[in-house]
């Protein structure tokens, strides 16, 4: 049988690590050691930006329906069905994008490549597995590597800078929430955005609004626009996430990373429909398979659940 170095391949032909070598896992980490084992926030400059951006424009959304839309609005139960629909819609979206920010999008154990973990693994002959010479970790089947998160990322599909934070195999269900929440309150003020400027032409700009006309309008033209970008920006991305999850790939290895979804070829027996409709069906079952593994949680983590473990930062191992 071949020793494990031989069954270990690294582009970079770096050496396996032993017990006794040490590998400094902060060093090239964002975030700091002493919150390693707390919470897992990667320091950025850009995608930290990016993130306090998107909730000052959510705040700014959920300011102008309130208090230029709704509040001055005399149909009492128009505002408080809107006013609590908007809101909610704000507060989910807000929680899914803190909950992605801050989970472990799957993250490999740095500094796992040595070899008594080799050893371990009793490979079977001819074996390959490969080695991430970045941050020296054995690499999972699909993983990749996130130059800003400076970490191997299990079934990574992109680096959002939005949510400052790579969308892998553990958060990938909160960015979907977060694009939907996001899309529906775009939506949402849209539609008070034009019932609106109705009322407020109908009115002659005298009470629609506490604000004066010139204000007001700029106010509703830049939620509009706002509106339009963020529902064009997430419906795409939620979009894009649902189609990759039922194929069960991944935007890191494109078309690469599709599975077959099923080997069984068609009997000979049945025609060339009955075949195509028997495919279907297992195509079907198998986005059903996908969406299932990707959706298995709580109830509550669909939501505000926050009750989890410690979230680790990206230097921890």
């Amino acid at each position: 049988m071949p020793s494990s170095g031989h069954r270990l391949r690294d582009v970079e032909h770096h050496p396996l690590l032993t017990e006794n070598d040490s590998y400094d896992s902060a060093a090239s980490s964002p975030a700091e050691a002493d919150a390693a084992d707390r919470v897992w926030f990667i320091r950025d400059g850009c995608g930290m930006i990016c993130a306090v951006l998107t909730w000052l424009l959510v705040v700014y959304a959920d300011f102008v329906v309130t208090f230029v839309m709704l509040l001055p609005s005399k149909d009492f139960w128009y505002s408080v069905v809107n006013g609590v629909v908007f809101n909610c819609l704000a507060v989910l979206a807000l929680s899914s994008h803190l909950r992605t920010m801050l989970t472990d999008p799957g993250a490999v154990p740095k500094g796992n490549a040595t070899k008594e973990y080799m050893e371990s693994l009793q490979l079977k002959p001819g074996e390959v597995i490969y080695k991430c010479p970045k941050c020296c970790c054995i690499k999972p089947e699909r993983a990749h590597h996130c130059s800003i998160c400076k970490r191997c990322i299990r079934k990574m599909d992109h680096h959002c800078p939005w949510v400052n934070n790579c969308v892998g195999e553990k958060n990938q269900r909160f960015f979907v929430l977060f694009t939907m929440y996001i899309a529906l309150a775009s939506v949402h003020a849209l539609v008070l955005c034009g019932l609106q400027f109705i009322a407020c032409v109908r009115g002659q700009w005298t009470e629609c609004s506490d604000f004066s006309p010139p204000v007001t309008v700029i106010l509703l033209i830049f939620l509009c626009l706002e509106g339009l970008l963020f529902f064009t920006f997430t419906a795409v991305m939620f979009g894009t996430q649902i189609h990759s999850i039922c194929n069960d790939e991944t935007s890191q290895a494109g078309g690469a990373s599709k599975r077959p979804i099923s080997r069984r070829p068609c009997p000979r027996q049945l025609s060339e429909s009955q075949g195509l409709d028997r495919l279907h069906a297992f195509q079907l079952k198998a986005s059903s398979r996908h969406l299932t593994r990707i959706c298995k949680t709580q109830k509550e983590d669909w939501c505000l659940d926050w009750r989890t473990g410690p979230l680790r930062g990206p230097g921890a191992a």
